[in-house]
């Protein structure tokens, strides 16, 4: 049975320099598809070591190509 991680132990993954290559988060450990970049005033990223959140870029990136072919 998989425990919840606590927000504390999420937060210092997200701040970790050894997950972050350049500005891409990766790490397989998160289960946030969503994770705070490194400096929090600059927005959201994907966890690129989680499979959904490739599928969610994909989908987002299908919606933006879609939108750009009908309208």
């Amino acid at each position: 049975m998989k425990t919840k991680l606590d927000k504390t132990i999420l937060d210092s993954m997200s701040k970790d320099s050894g997950n972050w290559r350049r500005i891409f988060y990766f790490n397989g450990k998160d289960p946030r598809i969503i994770v705070p970049k490194l400096y929090p005033m600059l927005g959201w990223t994907l966890n690129f070591g989680n499979i959904y959140s490739y599928l969610a870029f994909i989908a987002l990136c299908l919606v933006i190509m879609s939108t750009r072919y009908f309208l």
